[in-house]
C-alpha cells in the first residue's frame, strides 16, 4: 500500500473517533504514564494491516514503539502475537480502536481470500475481488485479498473499460459499444465485456474483447462457453459464486474467478490488544 495514502486515510479515521481528544485516557493518565502491551490474535487466519499498526500509532505520538512480530501473510493460531507496543498509556489506548477495527476487517478478509484460494487447489484458477468494497476502505480491503493469495479486479473505474449489462441493454449492441471504446483507448487499456448468453460470448469474441467474462452461469454452462473463445482472450467466471458453490467451479477452464464475497459480507477477525502499566 501507498505509505503517504496510508498515512491520510488514518489521519481521517483517527479524526472521525477522536474530535478534539480522548477525554477517558486524558483525565485518567499523565502524558509520562507508560505501559506496554500486545496485539494478538484470538483466532486462527491470516493476518493483513502490518502498516496500518505501524504508522497508525506513528500518528498518534512518536513516542510509541512498535515492534512488529509477523508480516502481512502469515497464517496465525490463536494466541499469536502480532505486535509489541511500549509508550504512554493514553496515547496507545487513543489510537487503540481505530487501528483495530482496520486490521480486523483486513485480516478477515485476508483469512477468507484464503479459503476460497484453498478451495481451488491445484488448479490455475486466480481467484480476485470486485468493486464491492466498503466506500473509503478499498485501498486497504483489496490489498488484504493480496495478502489472502488473492488478485485484483479494476481498483478504480478508470482502471480499465468493463461493458456490463446495463451498458449492452442501453446502447444496444457488443460489436459497435467495443470498436466505440477502442478509438478513444491507447494499448496499456483492456476492454472486458460481461455476457450471459451464448450469442454474446460469440458477439464479444467477434468484437475482439480483451477480456470475457461469464455472469450468473453454472460450472457447466462455463465448461461449454469457454470452448467459444480463442486462447488469447482472458476469461473470467462471476455472478452467483460464493464460498458454498466454488469448489464445482474448479476446473471449468476460466482464467479468474471474481467473488464479491470476499469483501463484501466478510467477518472480521477477532484480534485483541492488552496492555499492562509498567
Amino acid at each position: 500500500m501507498n505509505r503517504l495514502k496510508v498515512r491520510q486515510d488514518l489521519e481521517r479515521f483517527f479524526l472521525e473517533d477522536i474530535a478534539s481528544c480522548d477525554l477517558t485516557s486524558q483525565l485518567l493518565f499523565s502524558q509520562d504514564q507508560f505501559g506496554h502491551g500486545k496485539i494478538f490474535m484470538k483466532e486462527k487466519g491470516v493476518f493483513s494491516g502490518e502498516s496500518v499498526i505501524v504508522e497508525g500509532f506513528r500518528l498518534i505520538s512518536d513516542t510509541i514503539h512498535v515492534d512488529m512480530m509477523v508480516h502481512d501473510g502469515q497464517q496465525l493460531n490463536k494466541g499469536d502475537t502480532i505486535a509489541i507496543l511500549s509508550g504512554p498509556v493514553g496515547k496507545i489506548l487513543e489510537g487503540e480502536r481505530v487501528v483495530l477495527n482496520l486490521i480486523q476487517r483486513m485480516s478477515g478478509i485476508a483469512t477468507q481470500t484464503f479459503r476460497a484460494k484453498n478451495l481451488l487447489e491445484g488448479d490455475s484458477i486466480k481467484v480476485c475481488d470486485t468493486r464491492k468494497t466498503t466506500p473509503g476502505l478499498r485501498m486497504f480491503e483489496k490489498y488484504a485479498v493480496r495478502c489472502g493469495g488473492g488478485v485484483n479486479h479494476r481498483l478504480t473505474l478508470d482502471g480499465g473499460v468493463m461493458i456490463k449489462d446495463n451498458h449492452i441493454a442501453m446502447y444496444g449492441n457488443i460489436n459497435v459499444a467495443v470498436a466505440q471504446v477502442r478509438k478513444a483507448l491507447g494499448p496499456m487499456t483492456k476492454i472486458e465485456v460481461e455476457t450471459e448468453t451464448v450469442d454474446q460470448v460469440r458477439e464479444a469474441v467477434e468484437a475482439k474483447a480483451d477480456i470475457i467474462m461469464f455472469d450468473n452461469r453454472t460450472p457447466e454452462e462455463i465448461r461449454e462457453l469457454v470452448e467459444l473463445v480463442p486462447g488469447h482472450i482472458v476469461t473470467e467466471a462471476s455472478g452467483g459464486i460464493t464460498l458454498n458453490n466454488l469448489a464445482s467451479y474448479k476446473n471449468c477452464g476460466v482464467d479468474f474467478i471474481s467473488l464479491g464475497a470476499l469483501t463484501h459480507s466478510v467477518k472480521s477477525l477477532d484480534i485483541s490488544l492488552e496492555l499492562e502499566v509498567e
